[in-house]
């Protein structure tokens, strides 16, 4: 019970990643408050949850009304008097090459996934001070390795990336952590992809040296755990990539 009683915010964690991610920390202790925009899918996943960590809730939010966003943190607090974890999950993006990028593009990019990755660890910034705790974010090979017609969501994800080494720097005295995951993963998107275009979902899976996409829970929900736990109290502004050494860093 790596995470016991630890009270963690997944934004987008109704399912995909995000519900990997909630369902491995709640194994582990964790009382998890899962933020997405749908209603059944977010009720759903809370009940779910609640089968492992009864104290689980859902909260419906669009993370693209900034103006709101703080009053995440502020019901999270107001029902748990705490907040030891925050995991920035949730993005939207449209593929689409540089010459045709539009600015709805843009707006759609980095109002689902960098403007509430900020703005949420703005917010979260005095609680998780008092609890000296954790921030996860989301980084992608998307922006490692700029792949074709992923421009304006690899331009939000390699912003994401910038502010977390800014936030681990400046955080750092109080205790915070802040690192990112970088995951490749059968996610429902993925599968989705690998409909729509199967010859290029092949390509990807056979570059990867393990030879699989990851598991949800089992891959990139596991090493959440360990990026929430004391175990790993002294990595701070590091992307980890869960990819299965599809790319290596330097």
């Amino acid at each position: 019970m790596k995470l016991q009683d630890k009270v963690v915010i997944i934004t987008g964690g109704a399912g995909g990643i995000g519900g990997g991610m909630a369902n491995a920390m709640a194994k582990e202790g964790a009382i998890i408050a899962i933020v997405d925009l749908n209603e059944e899918t977010g009720k759903a996943m809370e009940a779910e949850l609640q089968k492992i960590s009864p104290k689980s809730m859902f909260i419906q939010a669009n993370l693209t009304d900034r103006e709101n966003l703080p009053k995440i943190i502020d019901i999270v607090i107001a029902q748990y008097g705490k907040l030891d974890v925050l995991v920035n999950n949730a993005h939207a993006s449209r593929q689409v090459s540089l010459e045709e990028a539009t600015q709805a593009d843009l707006d759609l990019s980095f109002n689902t996934g960098f403007y509430p990755t900020f703005y949420l660890m703005q917010a979260a910034y005095p609680h998780l001070k008092a609890t000296e705790g954790n921030i996860i974010n989301f980084a992608s090979g998307a922006g490692l390795n700029g792949h074709v017609t992923q421009g304006v969501y690899a331009a939000a994800k390699e912003a994401i990336r910038g502010i977390s080494r800014v936030a681990a720097n400046e955080w750092g005295k109080d205790g915070i952590n802040v690192n990112l995951i970088s995951p490749i993963a059968e996610s429902p998107g993925v599968r989705a992809w690998a409909e729509a275009q199967p010859d290029y979902y092949q390509e990807v899976l056979s570059k990867i040296p393990l030879g699989r996409f990851g598991h949800i829970e089992e891959d990139i929900g596991r090493v959440a755990v360990f990026l929430a736990s004391e175990d790993s109290q002294y990595i701070t502004g590091q992307t980890i990539m869960v990819d299965g050494g599809s790319i290596m860093l330097r």
